[in-house]
């Protein structure tokens, strides 16, 4: 069956923290409950009603619950403040209190497993397709971004940039970018302008841009070097190591 259904149960602006940080941990839990994120679920990017979240814990239905206290009885505290105030109320909190929030947790969640189970037998297998493909995407872009700041914090030297850049930098202060003009248009017309340039013009960019690629490459060689004796073998280019890892194997999309 397709599923198109409405959202299938109340859901929380808090779930996605259940069962993943402690109370330490949660420093920047400062949002008012009653505030919805725009940011769309992948289940909605994909024209799928938003999966039903999970019931919150114990601890974190007690943090909703007494936050907004806290807050009204020192409106100048931070939210660093309030975690450690929430976190010392709720060790000394009493046991019958915690026995019903228990309670409720362990209600809440017998429920959120039936509709979910209602959830995922709606999905087609086109849709799992998609949404796994979609996941994994996601995955991949964060471990992407996750790379450029590892290569960053180690050092790597900086390519250094091309011919064309190096026009573009100069026409920046040359010719800007006017108030009229979208950066689109803006870079279309330089590189207009680029296409028109004579060789002998280009090879004033051209020059710089070789000259400063041999010292590069002597920096990143030398760099590559060190990272493979401190034992940072994943930041190194595949193409200069001995025994290069395996590729991650590549996911085809079926065709539709």
């Amino acid at each position: 069956m397709l599923l198109t259904a409405p959202l299938l149960s109340k859901s929380t602006f808090f779930g996605s923290l259940v069962n993943k940080c402690r109370p330490a941990a949660i420093a920047n839990f400062s949002v008012s409950t009653n505030v919805t994120t725009s940011a769309r679920t992948l289940e909605e990017k994909l024209g799928l009603p938003p999966r039903p979240k999970k019931p919150l814990t114990p601890y974190f239905r007690y943090m909703q619950e007494q936050r907004p206290k806290i807050l009204a009885e020192n409106p100048k505290f931070s939210t660093t403040d309030i975690v450690r105030v929430l976190s010392k109320r709720w060790s000394n909190a009493d046991a019958a209190l915690k026995k019903r929030l228990q309670e409720d947790y362990k209600r809440e969640q017998q429920e959120f497993v039936e509709i979910r189970a209602k959830y995922e037998a709606k999905m087609t297998d086109e849709q799992r397709a998609e949404l796994k493909q979609l996941k994994q995407d996601v995955q991949d872009a964060k471990d992407r971004r996750m790379m450029r700041k590892r290569i960053k914090e180690l050092g790597r030297p900086k390519k250094p940039a091309s011919a064309f850049l190096r026009f573009l930098i100069q026409e920046r202060t040359n010719s800007p970018q006017t108030a009229k003009q979208t950066y689109r248009e803006w870079h279309k017309k330089c590189t207009e302008k680029w296409s028109r340039l004579a060789d002998k013009e280009k090879e004033v960019f051209l020059i710089e841009s070789r000259k400063d690629m041999e010292v590069y490459k002597k920096e990143i060689a030398l760099w590559e070097e060190k990272m493979v004796r401190l034992g940072n073998i994943d930041v190194v280019r595949h193409g200069n190591l001995i025994d290069p890892p395996e590729p991650k194997p590549k996911i085809i999309k079926p065709i539709a």
